[in-house]
């Protein structure tokens, strides 16, 4: 589990093609008491350490995370947010994720606002049941806040903060992002479309 708190920005030292999978070969910002099968977040995305040397740690990347994560466009010198997993004690200050992407957004406008960055995010159509204003999401790994929705994007207001220990900053529109939406929120659309459904064939 993670709680979308940015510990740092790591760098891609190289992307390993092989036939199925992709190993990637990152330079994480703490590696101190990593162990080989530990969980990190990457993007996001919850991946599993394979091999520790020093700051660098490789993981392997299996299809059906490249085809629903942003992963698959990652190349050497490539800077991704970092997130160690949660462990019992730690302070929670964002919101439990599982690191499990559900889809991927489009950056539609970028907008700097005094210190800080506006953006409006395109929602997959698939997942736009999931979004409500001042309700949680993911992006890239990062906790944030659903501002005002409109004609299929939602707002993000980020703050300088953020901006300093996440890639945020550095993306442009058309830029593609991973979305995870907070599993209260999951649970509550899905038990409402379950009632509702039980109620229709009544």
């Amino acid at each position: 589990m993670f709680t979308g708190i940015v510990q740092g920005v790591g760098t891609v030292v190289e992307v390993i093609e092989k036939q199925t999978i992709h190993t990637l070969r990152i330079e994480i910002p703490d590696t101190k008491d990593l162990a080989i099968g530990a969980s990190v977040s990457i993007d996001g995305a919850c991946l599993t350490a394979v091999k520790i040397q020093g700051s660098v740690v490789d993981f392997d990347v299996i299809p059906e995370t490249l085809h629903r994560t942003t992963l698959a466009h990652l190349s050497s010198d490539s800077k991704v947010n970092v997130e160690r997993s949660l462990k019992f004690g730690d302070e929670i200050g964002g919101h439990l994720l599982s690191g499990h992407i559900m889809g991927m957004g489009m950056i539609h406008s970028k907008i700097e606002n005094g210190e800080g960055v506006d953006f409006q995010i395109s929602i997959p159509v698939d997942l736009s049941k999931y979004i409500m204003e001042k309700g949680y999401i993911a992006i890239d790994g990062i906790s944030l806040t659903i501002g005002l929705i409109q004609d299929g994007n939602f707002a993000l207001h980020i703050i300088p903060e953020t901006l300093r220990l996440t890639t945020l900053g550095s993306k442009n529109i058309g830029d593609a992002v991973n979305l995870e939406i907070d599993s209260t929120t999951q649970t509550i659309v899905s038990t409402v479309e379950r009632v509702m459904e039980q109620k229709g064939a009544e």
